[in-house]
């Protein structure tokens, strides 16, 4: 989430811990208001019955904010998939890369595979790391710098080595424009007034239920507890995809870790 909420230090602990967390503020917030506010609503309504009117509110506002909150975590749950769907792309025009450059002509070979097996456990030793921690990684620059240079500077002799050259460049290109989306994807995350429309909603919910006169109280605070750990739950799911990358709920670069390991390594 947005800085304004200085909440992101959330992601750096524990997925089940994280959870928890969400799930006791929502929690004391819903029962810490009901217990405020009974007093006082019946005071206010008196002995007069509006459990119907409410009621009838309470289902509006709850069809209301399931269906929009549905919408933002579908959202949120292509945009993860979508992230997924870039990284391993990367990390197959990087395979596919290190594939063409190892037919080169060896003064050529061994710098290009060189270069390319560097690249690739920056990514996984370095990049990762710092994308966990909400940082965009620029380390690998002077390896994608060094590639491209090295790649441009070579002169196909045949028309066979001008062929892969082509394709060569070509899978250079794609790999550059996949890792592009991967660093944009980073620091991307929902807009800070779709995150005050899902917390109003929330707390509209709850100050719904407090209105309602329940005689049995323990059955009162029951329901309003059960839908604050449901509304606690919605929540910390759509958190959870909001950053895909942050966190030990984030991606794992095993596309890399896998094209390392089958293909790279020596």
């Amino acid at each position: 989430m947005h800085s304004a909420f200085n909440v992101l230090w959330l992601y750096e602990l524990p997925q089940w811990l994280f959870c928890l967390i969400v799930i006791i503020g929502f929690e004391t917030v819903a029962l810490a208001g009901q217990v405020a506010t009974r007093k006082v609503v019946r005071r206010w309504l008196g002995d007069r019955d509006y459990n119907d009117v409410v009621g009838q509110y309470l289902s509006a506002v709850g069809l209301l904010y399931g269906i929009t909150l549905g919408l933002i975590s579908v959202g949120a749950w292509e945009n993860y998939g979508e992230v997924e769907g870039t990284v391993s792309q990367e990390a197959a025009s990087v395979a596919a890369l290190y594939r063409s450059a190892d037919t080169y002509p060896e003064f050529k070979r061994t710098e290009l595979t060189t270069l390319l097996r560097e690249y690739t456990r920056q990514v996984i030793d370095v990049a990762w790391p710092e994308m966990r921690r909400g940082i965009v990684p620029l380390g690998g620059n002077s390896l994608i710098t060094g590639f491209q240079r090295a790649l441009a500077a070579f002169e196909p002799a045949t028309e066979g080595q001008k062929a892969v050259h082509a394709e060569t460049l070509r899978q250079f290109s794609n790999m550059v424009e996949c890792r592009r989306l991967r660093l944009d994807s980073v620091t991307q995350q929902l807009p800070e007034i779709l995150w005050v429309v899902v917390f109003a909603g929330s707390l509209l919910s709850l100050l719904l239920t407090w209105l309602l006169i329940i005689e049995n109280r323990l059955l009162h605070d029951l329901l309003t507890a059960m839908l604050a750990l449901l509304l606690g739950l919605l929540i910390f799911l759509l958190a959870t995809l909001d950053l895909p990358f942050q966190g030990h709920h984030s991606l794992a670069p095993d596309s890399f870790e896998l094209v390392y390991q089958q293909l790279m390594n020596p």
